[in-house]
């Protein structure tokens, strides 16, 4: 059984940095090309990051670039989401996602899904 359990949401002030967690397991994670994901309450879940499975590739949303940073240490099965620079509007529910196809941004193409985690971002 594939389980995906996000960690290190919070609370934050503007300007302040999170790191988001993702330890996964029952899946090949190398052989898995993760990404996180967002929804933001009344809108459409969208894409934040995501990165290869060997972590030398990686695509990040343009409202993030330049704050986020996704990485991965294969040894121990986690995907990490480094946000710095947090903005109200960043305030979501976070999402860890894993694809065994190709990596793409498209939150249709991964098969497995946490939980989430909430991050919110006072102003």
């Amino acid at each position: 059984q594939v389980q995906l359990v996000e960690s290190g949401g919070g609370l934050v002030h503007t300007g302040g940095s999170l790191r988001l967690s993702c330890a996964a397991s029952g899946l090949a994670f190398s052989r898995s090309d993760m990404a996180w994901f967002r929804r933001i309450p009344g809108k459409e879940r969208e894409f934040v990051s995501a990165i290869s499975r060997s972590g030398n590739t990686t695509y990040s949303a343009d409202s993030v670039k330049g704050r986020f940073t996704i990485s991965r240490d294969n040894a121990k099965n986690t995907v990490y989401l480094q946000m710095t620079s947090l903005k109200p509007e960043d305030t979501a529910v976070y999402y860890c996602a894993a694809n065994t196809e190709a990596l793409t941004t498209r939150a249709e193409r991964y098969k497995f899904w946490g939980q989430g985690t909430q991050v919110t971002v006072s102003s």
